[in-house]
């Protein structure tokens, strides 16, 4: 196989995941956590596939195929609480939610 090795996507895959990490950990905004949580994913995806390349194996890509899925439905929800949150006029800070009333 010709192109970058494992070691490469693992980096890439370890500055994602730390970048997202890192964006969690400041960020109060949900949208921006959530955005960061993405991130987050896709380092972790980036990873599994690399390794599935390495070893020759299908099993990587469908787990990553999985997260993806995974993804897709914590985005819908994050933002219907996102607009839900905005229609109420409600703070949109992490720190201030504690709970939906309605």
């Amino acid at each position: 196989m010709l192109g970058p090795g494992v070691v490469w996507y693992l980096g890439i895959s370890a500055f994602l995941f730390g970048t997202g990490a890192l964006g969690v950990l400041v960020r109060r905004n949900p949208l921006i956590v959530l955005l960061s949580l993405e991130i987050m994913l896709n380092g972790a995806n980036l990873a599994l596939i690399g390794f599935a390349r390495e070893h020759g194996g299908g099993a990587g890509q469908i787990f990553a195929l999985a997260v993806m899925a995974v993804a897709a439905s914590e985005v819908c929800v994050g933002l219907g609480l996102v607009v839900a949150l905005n229609r109420r006029r409600l703070a949109m800070d992490v720190d201030r939610l504690s709970e939906l009333r309605g």
